[in-house]
């Protein structure tokens, strides 16, 4: 199936790689670890019909440049690169997707920028606040998290992943999806097509590694304006639902969740029809 036009747009120092689709008001969807645009493949169908769909590979993903040092992976710097493409390929604000580290930026996007952001849809990722208050008093939190703190190694675990990475790949997409169909074989051999050139897992590894390096000189996170939608497929081996419970304190404009049992933290892929459904749902599209 094809989806959408390859393009590419030289942005806040880098260029970034992105499939469009579509026509209409503008929706950007970011993808988290270790993922790229093609993450989106289920939604991008759905949403095309009535917005323009920007499925971006983040800075070090894929197709996007990948800056080696980690200062250049400050979660100030991954919002302004979706800020600076809103503004360059021509529109004011845009909805904003993302799904884990995805979620993560545009939490800080509409925080940082919130004029930018028209709504903001965040699936299975807190506020960055919320998962270090967790990470450091939640031991249940703490044992979910243990490779962020792995990740802080230079070098190792992008060659412990790269040694064996199609199984690493296929245990984390397949073993943690409660949808068995969620990821085929082809889908994988996508993913380890991306990841297995030299260097193609340092930038994003490079995400944990300047969130623990730069977690205390960052701003302090304000609450942010943006009328909000979280979705948080339950069965999360990564982050425990009980992270969704603080989220209130951190959003001031609408706020609402919507829970997914019997879903994994890939929840786009786990539950794409549901998912669509809270989305166009939420969004209510009235053109198109």
């Amino acid at each position: 199936m094809k989806v959408g036009e390859h393009r590419y747009v030289f942005v806040n120092g880098i260029q970034l790689h992105y499939v469009q689709q579509g026509s209409g008001p503008l929706v950007i969807l970011l993808h988290g670890f270790p993922e790229f645009w093609y993450s989106w493949r289920k939604q991008i169908p759905a949403l095309a019909a009535h917005y323009t769909v920007v499925a971006v590979d983040m800075r070090g993903y894929n197709e996007s440049d990948k800056p080696t040092q980690v200062s250049l992976y400050r979660i100030e710097i991954l919002a302004t690169d979706i800020r600076k493409l809103i503004e360059t390929i021509g529109y004011k604000k845009a909805i904003i997707i993302g799904h884990d580290w995805g979620g993560a930026v545009a939490w800080q996007l509409a925080q940082q920028s919130p004029d930018w952001v028209e709504k903001l849809i965040i699936l299975n990722c807190p506020p960055g606040p919320v998962l270090m208050k967790h990470v450091f008093t939640n031991f249940k939190q703490l044992r979910r998290s243990w490779y962020m703190f792995a990740f802080q190694i230079p070098g190792l675990p992008e060659r412990n992943m790269q040694s064996q990475l199609k199984l690493t790949l296929t245990k984390a997409f397949k073993g943690w999806s409660r949808n068995k169909e969620a990821f085929r074989e082809e889908d994988i051999d996508k993913y380890v097509k991306v990841f297995a050139p030299k260097g193609a897992l340092t930038g994003p590894i490079n995400y944990y590694r300047a969130a623990f390096r730069y977690a205390f000189s960052s701003k302090k996170f304000r609450p942010i304006p943006t009328d909000t939608l979280v979705i948080w497929g339950e069965d999360d081996r990564a982050l425990g639902k009980e992270l969704t419970y603080d989220i209130p304190k951190y959003v001031k404009g609408k706020y609402e969740i919507k829970y997914i049992p019997n879903c994994s933290h890939w929840v786009q892929n786990d539950a794409p029809d549901l998912v669509n459904q809270y989305i166009l749902e939420y969004l209510n599209p009235t053109h198109g």
